[in-house]
């Protein structure tokens, strides 16, 4: 790798991680993406300032042979657009040589999800007095109920929470904040764990909201666990993930006739296209409304 090379690579990670604040999962594929690609430049003997379209579809026709998915090439593409669009606004590069070309078209696979009733016996299935079950059951609702990924859930701190105005402050991707109201029910759960679990566990300097009874932070590997188990007791036979609450957070707000920039702001998506594919599934349940209440259906 020339030196230039490796010192514009180096500048526009740390303009990832410094300025955009991106998360250190994908800075990290972005530097993988870009390490990949600048060997291979290294390979076929390109410089920087040689690097044209078709050297860039080149280098795709490569992955794909390799036997890479499209998704992989498409987000290869991605990062390579985003570090020629960096050198283009830092004045180091006079054209950006993947401006115009087009990546593999990816099927948009919608979003499995859980049915209301689904939904209400995984969050019934944590019953009882026991400590670590009203924590589970405090967890499942307030995933449920804000929409959350599993990391802002497991990351969530005491502070976050204003249960007097029934709301809570997630910190999303790219260190961004949202602020999600919570229903009456995520509220008493969350108000029952709080009062009567947390104060037992933590420790003095302790500021996660969800603890484990050792006094320590519910990490995403543990809270993964105990959805699978719940979701076994609550006899679901479908695979299930915590990302899955939030595909169905977000489906029935739909389905209940939320507007799409509401569940947009909710769910902390940067991009509304991100949204959008929630209202493929809503569009199935309108077809069905249709057919079995349409005189003509």
């Amino acid at each position: 790798m020339s030196v230039a090379l490796d010192g514009a690579l180096d500048d526009y990670i740390q303009h990832l991680s410094v300025e955009r604040g991106l998360s250190t999962h994908t800075v990290d594929a972005y530097a993988h993406d870009l390490a990949r690609f600048v060997a291979w430049l290294d390979d076929v003997g390109v410089a920087l300032d040689q690097v044209d379209e078709p050297r860039v579809a080149a280098h795709l026709v490569m992955l794909s042979q390799a036997g890479l998915s499209a998704r992989t090439q498409a987000r290869a593409l991605s990062s390579i657009r985003g570090f020629f669009r960096f050198l283009v606004r830092e004045g180091r590069q006079p054209l950006d040589p993947t401006e115009l070309l087009e990546g593999p078209r990816l099927l948009r696979k919608l979003p499995d999800l859980l049915n209301r009733d689904e939904v209400v016996r995984l969050l019934n299935a944590p019953s009882g007095t026991k400590s670590n079950r009203i924590r589970d059951r405090a967890m499942l609702h307030t995933m449920y109920a804000a929409g959350l990924r599993v990391t802002e859930l497991t990351e969530l701190e005491l502070g976050d929470v204003n249960l007097e105005d029934g709301f809570i402050s997630a910190l999303g991707k790219g260190n961004k904040r949202r602020i999600v109201p919570i229903g009456a029910h995520a509220r008493a759960a969350l108000a029952d764990y709080l009062s009567a679990v947390r104060p037992k566990w933590a420790r003095p300097a302790s500021r996660s909201c969800f603890l484990t009874a050792r006094g320590k932070a519910m990490t995403r590997q543990g809270f993964w666990k105990l959805i699978k188990r719940y979701a076994i007791e609550a006899g679901i036979t479908k695979p299930i993930s915590p990302h899955k609450l939030r595909h169905s957070f977000a489906t029935h707000l739909l389905d209940g006739g939320a507007d799409l920039r509401s569940v947009q702001t909710m769910l902390g998506h940067a991009d509304i296209s991100t949204t959008q594919i929630y209202t493929h599934v809503s569009g199935d349940h309108l077809r069905k409304m249709h057919e079995r209440y349409h005189p003509r259906g």
